[in-house]
């Protein structure tokens, strides 16, 4: 199982009092424990991304978008009918700019502008119920729990707690929400800005996996009229790689398609290493795509950089030490032909990369090195 932090066994033990939330929330929308939520939806959401879902990302970081109107059309959810933060959620979801972690942040400030609480202590609560919700709508989702975490944190670290007017405070607490909101969906865009000084003209850049934020990254380079070529893992079993090559070539970036199995092989052209990540630990390594760690161990055998881009929603007080004690993320993985039932199949979707085999993260915080993590997620969760 993960190991916690200090800070998280301290905050557990404040709340051992009170029963827990998560397990009073369990229902309908509670998914089963054989695979991960995530992957069961995987396919029906990359089904809708296309070429264009990054200039809507942009839109939303220019401060007009559709999630104005959006917002807007929740703020009489609670009158018109029963408010449910998990429907909010799966509304979000069906932007394909938005990451799941984003989605939260926005169901949770609807939770805010729908409640009719009228006291602090009781919006407080509500608030704490909405996101167990969502935290145990896919307990194997670390960019969902930190997202959700986060947002609690910053919303009620503030002043308004001592407003002797509720609606002030209310108010208060909503604008925190929605700034929140707003930062984190410009994350992806100030992390492609960072990342450019590191990308120079005739370099070959290995990816793997579909990373939205990797995408952004090299759509700007683009723009920027560097010239480079990209190297996609096929990303087996859910062809993700196959899809981001598809992506890139829209762009007309040059790129080639790489059998997972063919890394080692194809590293002697590789300039450096670009990944997303699922979650970002305490120790500075990252948990992401299955595969990831076997491409660091062989990009550092051969002394070629790996750069991490993650959003800084993704920072999680998680502390793996090796790979088998992560909690598992199953999903489904077809063959092509009849397995024997004998026959045992590893299903686990993502793995363990230790910080040693990481050169850099880029983040909306920063461009930090993995030994920064730890200091980092402690400002976020103070």
């Amino acid at each position: 199982m993960w190991r916690r932090s200090p800070s998280f066994i301290l905050d557990e033990r404040r709340s051992s009092n009170s029963p827990p939330m998560a397990d009073t929330t369990r229902g309908p929308f509670q998914n089963p424990d054989s695979i991960s939520a995530y992957y069961q939806t995987r396919a029906a959401h990359h089904g809708v991304i296309t070429s264009d879902w990054l200039a809507q990302a942009q839109a939303a970081v220019g401060g007009v978008s559709g999630d104005a109107q959006h917002d807007l059309s929740v703020t009489d959810l609670g009158n018109e009918k029963s408010f449910n933060v998990i429907e909010e959620f799966n509304n979000w979801r069906k932007q394909p700019d938005l990451a799941e972690a984003v989605a939260a942040i926005r169901a949770l400030a609807a939770v805010i502008r729908a409640s009719e609480a009228s006291t602090m202590m009781e919006l407080e609560i509500e608030l704490k119920k909405a996101s167990d919700t969502l935290k145990s709508w896919d307990k194997t989702s670390i960019s969902l729990t930190a997202g959700c975490d986060l947002f609690i944190r910053y919303v009620t670290r503030t002043s308004a707690l001592e407003y002797e007017d509720f609606n002030s405070a209310k108010s208060r607490l909503l604008e925190r929400a929605e700034k929140f909101g707003e930062i984190s969906c410009k994350a992806r865009r100030i992390i492609a800005m960072l990342s450019q000084d590191f990308i120079f003209d005739g370099c070959t850049i290995l990816v793997h996996g579909l990373s939205r934020v990797v995408l952004e990254i090299l759509k700007t380079a683009a723009q920027n009229n560097k010239l480079f070529r990209v190297l996609c893992t096929e990303g087996r079993p859910d062809g993700t790689g196959v899809l981001l090559s598809s992506e890139l070539s829209k762009l007309d970036i040059p790129v080639k398609l790489l059998l997972d199995s063919a890394v080692a092989y194809s590293m002697d052209e590789v300039d450096m290493v670009f990944v997303g990540a699922d979650g970002v630990v305490e120790s500075g390594g990252i948990i992401n795509m299955m595969g990831t760690y076997q491409i660091a161990l062989v990009a550092h055998s051969m002394n070629k950089p790996v750069y991490v881009a993650a959003e800084s929603y993704k920072f999680a007080r998680l502390y793996p030490l090796d790979q088998k004690d992560m909690a598992p993320a199953l999903r489904p993985i077809e063959f092509g032909v009849k397995i024997p039932t004998k026959v045992e199949v590893e299903r686990s979707a993502r793995d363990y990369t230790p910080p040693q085999y990481l050169t850099l993260l880029f983040t909306d915080l920063g461009v930090l090195s993995p030994s920064v993590v730890s200091d980092e997620l402690i400002q976020l969760y103070l």
